[in-house]
C-alpha cells in the first residue's frame, strides 16, 4: 500500500473516536499493552513527559517541546485528535512523522492489528511510541487523548507527571463532577514519579493531593511556585507578531521579567506555570534548560512545533481569528477575550459535535453577534440546522450555512474592516480553515 491507502486502511478498519465519537473509544489499556509487548516495548526505550488536562494541555506539551528543542534536545512530541494531518499527531523536533514509516510500519504489523483489534487511538500510540524510540529521542512530550486512568498513553512511566486545568468535558466517559473527572485525569500519577498541577481548583485539589500522597509522588502547585501576569505593565498582545509579553515571577522573586509567549490567548497565562514548573523538575534530572532555550521556547513554540489554532490570527481588517476551544471553561476564557477585542460588529463562525450538550456552549455566546452556523465534515458533527435551532432558541440571531468553508467566506464577506470573525466551537471545525495552513 501507498500512503493514501494505508491511510484508508487505517480509517476503515480502526474505530476512531474523533470522527464516531464513544463507539471508538476503548476503555482499558490491554489493547495498547498487547501491542506494545509484542512489538518490543518501544516505550521503555525512551525518556517521557505526560500531560493531562481537559484545557492547555495541547499548548502545554507543545511549549514543553519547543524549549526542549531550544535547549538541543532531540525531541518527540505526541498530541490528538490531529488538524488536517495525521502526520501532525507524532512530531520529532517539530517535523511531522514522515509518511513513509507509517506505511512501512502498518504493514509490519497488520497481522498484529488483526489479532488485537485496537482502536484508531491505540494504533497511534504505538505508532508514536515505536517511531520514537527507532527515532532515539532524548525525551518525548506526550499528551493524553482523553481522561488519563484508562486512556492508551498511561502505560509510560515518565520523569515527570503534568495535569492543566479540569473542567467539564466528555462527562458521559469520565463522570459528571469535577472532582470525578480530576480522579480520572489523577491516574497518570505513578509512584515515586513527581507531578505538577498547573492551576489550583479547590474543588479539586484534594482529588490530586490524596493520588500523589497514595503513589509517594512528589507534588507541586504550579501556580503557587510561579506568578504570571501580562507585562511589562500591561503591555497588549501583539497580534500582528501573534506574541504576548508576560512578567513571571518566582516565589515572590523576578524570574522572567518581559517573556514573550508566541502563543496568544489569555488563558495561556495559566498554562505558563506548569510548563515553567515541569522545566523545573527536568532540571533536577539532569537537563540543561538556561533562561535563553526557556525564553526561545516559548516566543517560537509555533514555528518549533508546528501548532496551530490556538487563537491563531488568520487576517486584519477585518481581524479574523480561530481558536480550538470548545467546552464550557475554555470557550467562557476565550468569549471574555474576544469581547475585549474593539470592534464595530462581531461575526462568529460555530460548529460542535453532537455528542456535547450545546446547551452551556450557546449560553456563553455574546448575544449581540450575527452567528453563522456550520457543520464539519465528520460523522460526528451536529447538523448546523439543528444547531442554528437551538441557537435562535437561546437568542442568539443567525444562519446556517451547512459546510464550514461556506459559513467562513459569508461571514469574512459580511464584515467590514473595523469587525472581528471568530471561527471555533469544535476543534474540528477550525481544522478546515484553509488559512490555518498557510
Amino acid at each position: 500500500m501507498n500512503y493514501e491507502e494505508t491511510l484508508a486502511f487505517l480509517y476503515a478498519q480502526l474505530p476512531m473516536y474523533q470522527r464516531v465519537g464513544a463507539a471508538g473509544f476503548k476503555k482499558g489499556l490491554g489493547n495498547t499493552e498487547a501491542l506494545l509487548a509484542a512489538m518490543g516495548h518501544p516505550e521503555r526505550r525512551f525518556r517521557s513527559v505526560h500531560v493531562a488536562g481537559t484545557n492547555g494541555k495541547g499548548s502545554s506539551s507543545h511549549l514543553l517541546a519547543a524549549v526542549l528543542q531550544s535547549a538541543g534536545y532531540r525531541v518527540g512530541l505526541y498530541t490528538s485528535p490531529h488538524l488536517r494531518a495525521f502526520t501532525e499527531r507524532v512530531r520529532l523536533n517539530g517535523q511531522e512523522l514522515a509518511p513513509e514509516y507509517l506505511v512501512v510500519w502498518v504493514e509490519k504489523w497488520r497481522g498484529l492489528f488483526a489479532d488485537v483489534q485496537p482502536s484508531f487511538f491505540e494504533m497511534c500510540v504505538a505508532l508514536a511510541f515505536c517511531y520514537f524510540a527507532d527515532e532515539a529521542v532524548d525525551v518525548a512530550v506526550v499528551e493524553v487523548g482523553l481522561g488519563g486512568r484508562l486512556d492508551s498513553t498511561n502505560v509510560i512511566t515518565p520523569l515527570v507527571s503534568l495535569i492543566t486545568n479540569i473542567s467539564y468535558d466528555h462527562q458521559a466517559l469520565l463522570g459528571d463532577t469535577l472532582p470525578e473527572i480530576a480522579g480520572e485525569k489523577a491516574g497518570i500519577i505513578k509512584p515515586g514519579v513527581p507531578v505538577v498541577i498547573s492551576q489550583t481548583q479547590p474543588e479539586v485539589a484534594a482529588v490530586f493531593a490524596a493520588k500523589a500522597a497514595a503513589e509517594t509522588a512528589p507534588l507541586t502547585w504550579a501556580d503557587r511556585v510561579y506568578a504570571v501576569v501580562p507585562g511589562p505593565a500591561g503591555a497588549p498582545a501583539d497580534t500582528a507578531a501573534g506574541t504576548q509579553l508576560f512578567d513571571v515571577a518566582r516565589a515572590g522573586a523576578s524570574y522572567l521579567p518581559s517573556a514573550a509567549l508566541g502563543l496568544l490567548g489569555d488563558y495561556q497565562a495559566l498554562n505558563l506555570p506548569g510548563v515553567l514548573a515541569v522545566l523545573d523538575e527536568l532540571r533536577t534530572q539532569g537537563f540543561a534548560l538556561p533562561e535563553a532555550a526557556v525564553r526561545q521556547g516559548l516566543r517560537d513554540v509555533g514555528p518549533l512545533t508546528g501548532l496551530r489554532g490556538r487563537w491563531s490570527i488568520l487576517g486584519h481588517a477585518p481581524l479574523v481569528v480561530a481558536d480550538t476551544g470548545h467546552n464550557e471553561a475554555g470557550l467562557r476564557l476565550v468569549m471574555q477575550q474576544l469581547l475585549r477585542v474593539p470592534h464595530e460588529r462581531l461575526h462568529l463562525v460555530i460548529g460542535t459535535v453532537n455528542d456535547k450538550d450545546v446547551g452551556p456552549v450557546l449560553a456563553l455566546l455574546p448575544p449581540d453577534a450575527t452567528y453563522y452556523f456550520c457543520q464539519a465534515d465528520i460523522p460526528r458533527a451536529l447538523p448546523a440546522d439543528e444547531l442554528a435551532a437551538r441557537a435562535a432558541a437561546a437568542g442568539l440571531a443567525g444562519r446556517s450555512y451547512g459546510p464550514v468553508a461556506a459559513a467562513v467566506a459569508a461571514a469574512r464577506a459580511a464584515a467590514g474592516p473595523a469587525d472581528v470573525v471568530f471561527i471555533g466551537g469544535s476543534t474540528f471545525v477550525v481544522a478546515e480553515v484553509a488559512e490555518l495552513y498557510q
